[in-house]
């Protein structure tokens, strides 16, 4: 049977709670009561030793005890609950206490052995008689016997002490269990309500809901780096879910114009309304040849994705490289009056795919050149920093839609203003261009704004050497 995480969460920590007071008050009980026994036989100890003191301070180098005396021993005796005897040599009582005032004492430890459990001490609740000997001036005058029951270290303040300590461990059990449960109630909430929220999110994703989002305020770091990452993967997703509606559109574009155009020349061969020619099947051929490099187009991009790039790297001197690529689009650019400038640093060279590396540059430059407008300039620069080699393609042209930025190295991704035919291409120029700087290790990024041009850096990092 599945439980909830807010009650799994509750029934674990309270479980803890319970384990870790059980232990902390069966070690502290046992441990104070053993410390706290041991001093009480250190202090009848004393008592027994005080006695003797006492009954040596009393006596004189004769065995004899004034009335006085008697009383102060006997006033002792019943304080300290002891049985006091003293007898000369020759056996004679000299002195005794008596012991009547030793049996509320023996019920008292009879009651509290059961209390305290303790089987430390065989003789618990027996009585007890010990003799010494009274030595007055290293001269041995007599016997002090000291009677008592095993338990007569346990004074009725000791056993109301050890009553309260018992009382007390008690009630801190009861109530930090409480504490204990409101505490893993508390903590089991905050864990599981965000984790609640984002499931919530998560299975109206899988219901075709990507407008959703996982609001969670937690400080846990886990709980909101995961409510951070299902919010990506929603974002995610809805922009590939866009993407591939519009991906569908072009390639629906893409195709129809060329069939449409086909058609429409069919129909009018069979309708005789044509006659053929060679003006028009080079018409045919332009179609046809569209149609060709779309396919070819959609093949090798799938060739990109589905395998890793395999690169010939060379030592190339990129520098050259990158004049003589301009020189070969100066004619182009000359033809429609547009002007490609440069601004290469010299002797710059790395280790690159050189065939792949001149693909990146045409198809920059040729993307560039697609969107000029009247009086279009275009700048290639090329230069060091910081240790790594930046390349950088500005234009002036009509630039790119603030709100296309994020998509624009997207395959088959064209904003509203590249679909014309004779400017727009198939979409896929810098996808390819974009896989290719980073199967180099680069990083490609872009910056533009309707009506105020485009610029395209490439970054290459240290690991490609001068």
């Amino acid at each position: 049977m599945k439980i909830s995480l807010v009650k799994k969460l509750s029934i674990s920590f309270f479980l803890a709670v319970i384990g870790s007071i059980i232990l902390a008050s069966f070690i502290s009980n046992y441990t104070i009561n053993k410390e706290f026994k041991r001093y009480l036989v250190d202090e009848h100890k004393s008592k027994i030793n005080n006695v003797i003191k006492i009954a040596e301070e009393l006596y004189s180098n004769q065995i004899n005890i004034s009335k006085s005396n008697e009383a102060e021993l006997q006033r002792y005796a019943i304080m300290q609950e002891l049985y006091i005897e003293i007898k000369g040599l020759n056996d004679n009582t000299i002195y005794s206490s008596g012991n009547s005032h030793l049996y509320h004492k023996a019920m008292m430890g009879n009651m509290m052995g059961h209390m305290m459990n303790n089987t430390s001490e065989k003789n618990t609740g027996e009585y007890i008689e010990n003799k010494y000997p009274l030595v007055i001036n290293n001269k041995n005058i007599g016997t002090i016997i000291i009677g008592y029951f095993g338990n007569s270290y346990l004074s009725t303040a000791s056993v109301s002490f050890i009553n309260t300590l018992n009382r007390s461990f008690i009630f801190s059990a009861f109530i930090a269990l409480i504490f204990g449960l409101m505490i893993s109630i508390i903590i089991s909430r905050e864990i599981s309500n965000p984790l609640v929220k984002i499931t919530e999110t998560s299975n109206k994703m899988r219901a075709g809901n990507l407008e959703v989002r996982a609001l969670v305020n937690s400080n846990t770091k886990e709980i909101d780096e995961l409510s951070n990452s299902i919010n990506y993967l929603a974002e995610t997703l809805k922009n590939q879910e866009m993407l591939r509606k519009r991906l569908t559109s072009d390639m629906a574009h893409e195709l129809r114009t060329p069939l449409t155009t086909l058609k429409t020349h069919v129909e009018a061969f069979i309708d005789g309304i044509w006659e053929p020619s060679s003006e028009r099947f080079e018409a045919f051929y332009e179609e046809i040849e569209r149609l060709t490099k779309l396919v070819d187009n959609l093949r090798n991009l799938a060739k990109l994705e589905q395998t890793n790039l395999i690169l010939n790297k060379s030592k190339l001197n990129i520098s050259m490289e990158i004049e003589k690529i301009i020189e070969s689009f100066k004619p182009l650019y000359i033809k429609s009056n547009y002007e490609l400038t440069s601004n290469i640093a010299s002797e710059i060279k790395a280790m690159v795919d050189k065939d792949k590396f001149k693909q990146i540059m045409n198809n920059l430059l040729s993307n560039s050149y697609k969107y000029l407008k009247e009086n279009g300039r275009v700048e290639v620069i090329l230069k060091k920093e910081k240790q790594n080699i930046l390349i950088k393609v500005i234009d002036n042209g009509i630039g790119i839609p603030e709100k296309d930025l994020p998509y624009i190295f997207e395959r088959f991704y064209r904003t509203d203003l590249s679909r014309d035919k004779n400017t727009g291409g198939s979409g896929i120029g810098l996808t390819i261009t974009k896989t290719f700087v980073e199967a180099h290790g680069g990083k490609i990024y872009v910056e533009s704004g309707l009506s105020s041009g485009t610029t395209f850096t490439i970054e290459f990092p240290n690991m490609i050497s001068s």
